[in-house]
């Protein structure tokens, strides 16, 4: 299929489908006459790049992880690893904001809330 007629299946613009080919996510055959030639696959690879991206999947991390997911995209234990790894990555973002939360709450309402770290406390140590 045409690039114009994966755009109207996709729903995404053909800029962005020139760029997902550009990065590799998706490929297409160039026809004599230059067009490019999509397979009929390519709207639900599509659809599930832009799930894969919703669920915070970078372009890289689908890239990277593409071949074996389009050869079987519908592997639960494939599907669980990657999600598991995600969750990790998810937990510790959590935990630094949690902290960063923290220690903003704590300078919040003081004389001098941008004072250095350890400045002010007995022995120059951090809470």
């Amino acid at each position: 299929m045409r690039i114009g007629e994966l755009s109207e299946r996709s729903g995404l613009s053909r800029d962005a489908i020139r760029f997902y080919e550009k990065v590799g996510l998706v490929e297409s055959h160039r026809s004599p006459n230059g067009y490019r030639d999509f397979p009929p696959e390519a709207p639900a690879w599509l659809a599930y790049v832009r799930t894969a991206q919703r669920l915070g999947f970078t372009l890289a991390e689908i890239a990277g992880h593409g071949r074996a997911l389009r050869e079987a995209p519908d592997s639960a234990e494939a599907l669980s690893a990657l999600f598991a790894e995600k969750i990790a990555i998810v937990d510790a973002k959590m935990a630094e904001l949690a902290a960063l939360r923290s220690e903003l709450a704590e300078r919040a309402g003081t004389g001098c809330p941008l004072r250095p770290d350890g400045a002010g406390r007995p022995g120059g140590a951090r809470a």
